[in-house]
This record gives C-alpha cells, sequence and structure tokens, in this order.
C-alpha cells in the first residue's frame, strides 16, 4: 500500500488510541502530551504537542506526511502545518455517531477498514447493552456533568448522549449541542441549583475533581447531590477525548453511579 501515510503525527489523543487498536501504530511518529491510551505509547513515542499548543517546529521534526487533529481547539496549529505543506487531516467530532464515524474514516485514511468496522460493531454493541440495561430501571435521576469549575462548563454533546444512554437525564442537556466550551459556560452558579440534579460528576479535564469545593459553593447545600453526597468523578481521559475510551470506559462508569443511585431509593434524591 504505497500511497498510504507512513508517518503520522497525532495531536489529538483518540487518534492515537484508535491507531494503535488497529494494529497501525507503527506508522505514529508523534503523539500529544496528553494521550494516555494506550499506556505503551507514551515510552513509544515521541510527545510533539499538548492539546490546545504546539510548536510547528517541533511537529515538522518528526518528518509526518499526515497530520490529525482535532477540533476549532487546534485550528492554529494546523493551519500553520497546511502552510508549511503538510497534509492534515482535522476532525471534528462532537457526538457518539460522530465517533464511530471518525473511527471509520481513520481506518479508511490507512488502509484498514475492516478492522476499524469491526471496533465500531464493537462499540456499538456495548451502547446497545447499556441501552437495554437503562431500560430496566425504575426512574431516570436528573444529572450534571461538570466539564470545568473555572468557570464552570456543562458536558460536550457525546458526554450529554452518553448520559442519556446509562439511564439519566443531562440537566444541561440544552447546552450540550454547541460545539465551542464556551457555548456551554453555565454564567451563573446557581442555575444549577435551580435545576437541582440527583447526580454530579466531575471530570476537570487534567486536574482532579475535588467535591468539596462544590459543597461550599453558595445555595448548593440545597441540590439533592450535595445533599445526598452524590458527588462523583470520572477522569477525563476516559470521557472527554472522543475515542474508544468514551464509550468503553466512560459508558461503564456513568452507568454504574446511576445504577447505585436508582438502587439506593428515593432517599438518594
Amino acid at each position: 500500500m504505497p500511497r498510504l501515510p507512513k508517518r503520522i503525527a497525532c495531536l489529538s489523543t483518540e487518534a492515537a488510541e484508535i491507531l494503535y487498536e488497529l494494529g497501525e501504530e507503527d506508522r505514529i511518529v508523534g503523539i500529544s502530551g496528553f494521550t494516555t491510551r494506550p499506556a505503551r505509547a507514551r515510552k513509544e513515542k515521541p510527545k510533539i504537542s499538548g492539546f490546545s499548543t504546539g510548536k510547528l517546529e517541533r511537529i515538522l521534526a518528526v518528518e509526518p506526511d499526515l497530520v490529525l487533529g482535532f477540533s476549532d481547539m487546534q485550528g492554529d496549529i494546523c493551519r500553520e502545518l497546511v502552510k508549511a505543506g503538510i497534509e492534515v487531516h482535522h476532525f471534528n467530532q462532537r457526538s457518539v455517531e460522530g465517533i464511530f464515524a471518525m473511527i471509520e474514516t481513520l481506518g479508511r485514511l490507512v488502509g484498514a477498514e475492516a478492522r476499524a468496522l469491526a471496533l465500531v460493531g464493537e462499540l456499538e454493541a456495548k451502547v446497545a447493552l447499556a441501552i437495554r440495561s437503562a431500560a430496566g430501571l425504575t426512574r431516570r435521576p436528573k444529572v450534571y456533568f461538570e466539564e470545568w469549575n473555572e468557570p464552570l462548563i456543562a458536558g460536550i454533546r457525546w458526554v450529554s448522549e452518553l448520559i442519556t444512554i446509562a439511564g439519566g437525564n443531562d440537566v444541561f442537556a440544552d447546552l450540550a449541542s454547541q460545539p465551542s466550551a464556551k457555548g456551554r459556560l453555565i454564567g451563573d452558579p446557581q442555575t444549577v441549583v435551580q435545576r437541582q440534579p440527583d447526580i454530579i460528576i466531575g471530570s476537570w479535564c487534567g486536574k482532579r475533581f475535588q467535591p468539596e469545593q462544590l459543597r461550599i459553593r453558595p445555595g448548593w447545600d440545597s441540590i439533592p447531590a450535595v445533599k445526598a453526597g452524590e458527588l462523583h468523578e470520572i477522569k477525563s481521559a476516559l470521557i472527554l477525548s472522543p475515542g474508544p475510551a468514551a464509550i468503553r470506559e466512560g459508558l461503564p462508569q456513568l452507568a454504574s453511579i446511576i445504577r447505585r443511585w436508582v438502587e439506593a431509593g428515593p432517599t438518594a434524591g
């Protein structure tokens, strides 16, 4: 397959994760410093960028014949790469279906379409299983997913969809379709109080969730989730990267949290 890219630089974590899944890791010549999956990638591949930051010279130094980027936050560096004559494929998946489409597209880019379709089939089966399991729940909790704390940012679309799949109702589903973090800003923290979530999940990208910080926010002691101690963390690497990990690990954690809330009975809400 001489016309396929041989030296791929992955500026997003899920691109590297998927190429390893497809058995095409030998093509990777550089990864994001935020890459955690698979663990061996951090040992095997040079780190050439952050998520929203990257130096053109450092990326060019690995001599890529294809760079894989993601989202508007990597738009500037990808523009520089295009101007430098590098081929770039810029993904922008924001939904569960978008994740599946991204995997299929990446599989075609590297000549591994059959393996990509098999991976998507596996992930689709996990989603279907979660939906069937959630159908048996006797009630659905209201869930607030906090992607960032200063300022407050509600969960992105694929997270909101996974909450629904797991059996919950995202209290900020109205913001989830906004592609940028700015569009999901919660200007007034009292808005969360007004929506009275039964469960709060923190996934502060790049740092540890601190539930005690939520407890002391003015007025938040009246939120059912705070009163019941339903304050949970899902590591950002497991749910905020739009790739297989969000479905394999993020979704089961959401489902477990929701199921435990349901089984605890009405007093937990």
